[in-house]
C-alpha cells in the first residue's frame, strides 16, 4: 500500500487532490497536513512514499519543507503544486530534490500522468532494492556455507570479488542448530521461514542445511538465558504447529563467524545430548565442560569388563559396566557412533561366552543397537546380554562342580603354602567373589574355613604320628607364624598343640 501525505493550507485544495487520487483506483493510505511544520510532524510519526505539497503555506512553505524532507526522508517522492507566478519557487524546488511539479489549477490528466510516473519510479526502486537484497542474501548464504565447510576467509574474500564482502556476515554472533528426527524442511518449504520470521524478535539469517537440519544465525549479543528461552519458544511452536519433534543446539557467543566450521562441529557434538537425554529438546553450549571435549580413552575400563566376563565375575561386570554408563551419561560429549561402537564390542564379548543357541542372536542385537537413538535403549541391550550371561552361568552346575574339584585338589596339594581366594580363583579363571559363592553352594562352607579345617586335620595327624617339633609342624601345614598356628589350633580343638600331643 502506497503512503501519501497531502500538504496544503486550504481544505478545498486537499479535498480536490484526494478526489483525483481516488480516480487512480490504487490502494493508498492518505493523510493530510495544513502546513510544512505539521507535515514534518506527520512524517516523524510515519514516513510517506509520496509527498504532495503546495508551495505557498504559512509557518513553513513547500520549498523549506522539501529541503527538510530530502535531508531526513530521501526515499520520499515529492510533487509540488505551483501557480503561474511561482515558477521560480518551482525551479528551486526541483533543484532541491523534488521529483515533479504541477501547475495550478491542476489538470486531471497531467496529475494522472505525473502520479503514474512517480509510482513507476517507486516500483522500479522497490524492484532494485529487492534485487540488491537478494544479492546480499545470496552472498551471505554463500559466505556462511563456505565458512561452514571450512573455507579460508582470505580465499573466500578473493573469490567473491565484486559480488560482495565478508562484512555482510561479520555481525553474526550466535548460532542455533535445528535437527529433526525425519525429513522436515523439504515438506514445509517457505511456510516454515514465514513462521520463523513471526517468532524471531532478533535479526537473523536462516539456512537449510539438509532435509533434517537447518541453522539460524543471530546478529547481536544475547545473554545465554535469553537464547535458551528463544530456542525453547521456537521449539514449542514447531512441535505445536507441525507436530514434529525438534531439537535445538545453541552455540556460545563468538566474535566473528570466520570460525563457523569449528562452531558447527561443537553444535553437532552438543546435539549428541539427545542420545543421552531424549526427553530434552534444547541444549546450550555453556552448560558443557570445556575440558573433555575429545573422546576419553576407555582401554582400562574395557579391560576390566573383559576380565570380569572371562572370570565370570558378575558383580564386577555390573559395577564396571555401570561406571562406563555413568561416565558417558555425565559427560554427554561422546559421539553417538563412538558409544555404539564401544557397546557393540562389549556385546560381542558377552555373546562369545554364551551357549551356541543363544549366541546366534548377536547380529540381530547389534543391528538393534545401531538403529536406536536412545542411550537408555543401548544400555538395556547390554544389560539383557549380562542377564543372559548370568543365566548361562547359573544353569551349568557340571562346570561349577569341575571348577570346585579343581580348587579342592589344588588346596590338597598346596595346603603347606600360602593360599588366598584370589590365588585359587586364578587357577580356574573365576572371579574371587564368584568362586567363593559357588564353593559355599557346593560344599556348604566357605573357602577359608575349608582350608583351615584341612590344615588342622593335617596338623593333628602329624602330632599323633610323628615326633616333629611344633614349629616344624606349623610350617608343614602352611603357618609360618608359630604363635598364630598355636592360637588357631587351640580355637579349633580346644587345646594347644602340645597338650594335644601329651594326651
Amino acid at each position: 500500500m502506497i503512503r501519501i501525505l497531502i500538504v496544503d493550507d486550504e481544505k478545498i485544495e486537499r479535498n480536490g487532490i484526494k478526489f483525483l487520487l481516488k480516480q487512480l483506483h490504487m490502494e493508498a493510505q492518505i493523510r493530510e497536513a495544513v502546513n510544512g511544520v505539521k507535515a514534518l510532524e506527520a512524517l516523524e510519526e510515519e514516513p510517506a512514499d509520496i509527498l504532495l505539497t503546495d508551495i505557498k503555506m504559512p509557518f513553513m512553505d513547500g520549498l523549506t519543507l522539501a529541503e527538510n524532507v530530502v535531508e531526513k526522508y530521501p526515499q520520499t517522492k515529492m510533487v509540488i503544486f505551483s501557480g503561474y507566478g511561482e515558477f521560480e519557487y518551482a525551479r528551486k524546488a526541483m533543484k532541491s530534490g523534488v521529483n515533479s511539479y504541477i501547475l495550478k489549477p491542476v489538470d486531471p490528466e497531467e496529475f494522472r500522468s505525473t502520479m503514474e510516473k512517480v509510482l513507476q519510479e517507486i516500483e522500479g526502486e522497490r524492484l532494485e532494492d529487492e534485487r540488491k537484497e537478494k544479492n546480499r542474501n545470496f552472498v551471505k548464504e554463500h559466505v556462511i556455507l563456505s565458512l561452514l565447510n571450512g573455507a579460508a576467509p582470505e580465499d573466500l574474500a578473493k573469490s567473491l570479488g565484486d559480488m560482495g564482502s565478508l562484512e555482510y556476515v561479520q555481525d553474526f554472533q550466535n548460532m542455533m542448530l535445528l535437527e529433526f528426527d525425519r525429513e522436515f524442511f523439504g515438506r514445509t518449504g517457505l511456510d516454515f521461514l514465514e513462521n520463523l520470521r513471526e517468532e524471531m524478535n532478533e535479526p537473523f539469517l536462516y539456512l537449510n542445511m539438509n532435509p533434517q537440519q537447518g541453522i539460524i544465525l543471530l546478529e547481536r549479543s544475547i545473554e545465554i538465558e535469553a537464547r535458551r528461552e528463544m530456542a525453547q519458544k521456537l521449539q514449542d511452536t514447531i512441535e505445536k504447529k507441525y507436530g514434529e519433534r525438534c531439537y535445538i543446539a545453541v552455540s556460545r557467543e563468538f566474535e566473528h563467524p570466520v570460525r563457523l566450521a569449528e562452531e558447527m562441529e561443537r553444535l553437532e557434538l552438543l546435539m549428541e545430548n539427545k542420545f543421552y537425554a531424549p526427553q530434552d529438546r534444547v541444549f546450550c553450549e555453556e552448560e558443557q565442560s570445556e575440558a573433555n571435549l575429545s573422546e576419553i580413552d576407555d582401554d582400562t575400563l574395557m579391560k576390566q569388563i573383559r576380565q570380569d566376563i572371562k572370570v565370570k565375575d558378575m558383580v564386577g561386570l555390573r559395577r564396571h559396566f555401570e561406571s562406563l554408563c555413568e561416565k558417558y551419561q555425565s559427560k554427554k560429549n561422546f559421539s553417538q557412533m563412538y558409544v555404539k561402537f564401544i557397546f557393540s564390542n562389549l556385546l560381542k564379548d558377552i555373546y562369545e561366552i554364551l551357549p551356541q543357541e543363544k549366541s546366534a542372536g548377536l547380529n540381530q542385537e547389534i543391528d538393534r543397537l545401531y538403529r536406536t537413538n536412545d542411550f537408555q535403549e543401548v544400555t538395556e541391550l547390554l544389560n539383557e546380554g549380562i542377564r543372559l550371561l548370568e543365566q548361562s552361568f547359573a544353569i551349568n552346575p557340571q562346570m561349577e562342580h569341575r571348577e570346585i574339584e579343581t580348587v579342592k585338589q589344588y588346596i590338597y596339594a598346596h595346603y603347606d603354602e600360602e593360599l588366598s581366594v584370589d590365588m585359587l580363583a586364578e587357577q580356574v579363571f573365576l572371579a574371587p567373589s564368584y568362586l567363593s559363592h559357588i564353593f559355599k553352594k557346593e560344599t556348604g562352607q566357605n573357602l577359608s574355613k575349608f582350608i583351615k579345617a584341612l590344615r588342622m586335620e593335617k596338623a593333628k595327624e602329624m602330632l599323633e604320628q610323628t615326633h616333629n617339633k611344633i614349629v616344624n609342624i606349623s610350617y608343614a601345614v602352611g603357618y609360618p607364624n608359630v604363635s598364630y598356628f598355636c592360637q588357631s589350633f587351640r580355637e579349633y580343638y580346644g587345646v594347644s598343640p602340645q597338650k594335644y600331643r601329651n594326651q
